[in-house]
């Protein structure tokens, strides 16, 4: 049986792997299978075709979750349980990568970073396409600054739901809620839009993203604060606080703007405001003052930010991970 140094070790390896590989595109993801489940069965229970029934969809979005969150859970306690019985030594080789492949904290550096290469050698286009592949809205028609912005917002939302919330439920409840974790941001991201398709269908995917992410994005914006106070001057951790106390509902998502609103103010710059979705003007508050124009090294400090608060977390969730082993060992 493996002790809880042991399993200690294989965690700070998984999390070692994710700091030096990344998501290489060469790996196939597991994230990829849940979509593909995600994907399956919204084309198996969604039909817009017809008559749409609203209370159905919602039903039928009901056990889109079930069975998501039923197959993501049992396959993930299989290939521990088989891991393990197999040989103790496989079983943590195989708890490191799932855990490393839950964590995304090189990958989104790796991929916002991209656009900040682009912009630096001047290439808009090549910056356009980069952050297309990173953000939801049109991006054809940004200029360097709206480019360099959505690469910023990008970064600090998913510091939480790409980096801090996984390690929390990684602390908690080890690769199989972590897991389980990944399969509801996935299913928030494919279903949990308002628009005609899955206003009704996705809505248990993105109340249930809304309540598992509720208490991490708090605690990520204020591992982001605290951050500020040992990145350097390029950083205020004083407005970073007052920004994140004004702004942080300033969007849809009880969520997103958690982050977001304390990059902004740490950063001194106005992110979010309207934007272009689908060929379509979509009205959003601004995050944040304008102390300062949005430019391209913005990038690198909101990356900066990230490994910043990455650390802190991993420090602490580290810490809540070793006083619930010492109570349930």
């Amino acid at each position: 049986m493996i002790d809880r140094m042991e399993l200690l070790a294989v965690i700070v390896l998984g999390f070692l792997l994710d700091q030096v590989l990344g998501d290489p595109h060469w790996l196939y993801h597991p994230v990829r299978l849940i979509g593909n489940l995600i994907a399956a069965i919204d084309h198996k229970m969604l039909d817009v075709s017809g008559i749409r029934n609203e209370k159905k969809e919602w039903r039928a979005g009901i056990w889109l979750v079930v069975i998501v969150l039923s197959a993501t859970g049992l396959v993930s306690i299989c290939l521990l349980l088989g891991g393990y019985v197999l040989n103790p030594v496989a079983g943590c080789i195989l708890e490191s990568i799932m855990t490393y492949q839950i964590l995304a904290t090189k990958c989104l550096k790796v991929e916002s970073m991209k656009v900040y290469e682009r912009l630096k050698a001047e290439d808009l286009d090549g910056a356009r396409k980069a952050v297309a592949m990173i953000v939801g809205r049109d991006t054809q028609n940004l200029n360097e600054a709206g480019v360099a912005k959505a690469a910023v917002e990008t970064v600090a939302e998913n510091t939480s739901d790409g980096v801090i919330a996984p390690m929390i439920y990684l602390a908690i409840g080890g690769p199989v809620l972590g897991f389980l974790y990944k399969a509801v941001n996935t299913m928030d991201s494919m279903v949990g839009y308002k628009n005609d398709r899955y206003h009704a269908f996705g809505t248990a995917a993105a109340m249930l993203d809304d309540v598992v992410n509720f208490i991490p994005a708090r605690i990520s914006a204020m591992l982001m604060i605290l951050s500020c106070c040992f990145l350097g001057n390029e950083f205020d951790q004083k407005n970073a606080m007052k920004i994140f106390k004004r702004d942080r509902y300033q969007h849809a998502s009880p969520n997103s703007a958690q982050t977001e609103a304390a990059c902004a103010g740490a950063l001194g710059i106005r992110l979010a405001g309207d934007a272009s979705y689908f060929g379509r003007i979509v009205k959003k508050p601004y995050i944040g003052d304008p102390l300062r124009a949005v430019e391209t090294e913005d990038i690198r400090r909101a990356n900066r930010l990230l490994y910043g608060m990455a650390f802190f977390g991993w420090g602490i969730c580290m810490a809540v991970w070793l006083c619930v082993t010492a109570i349930v060992w």
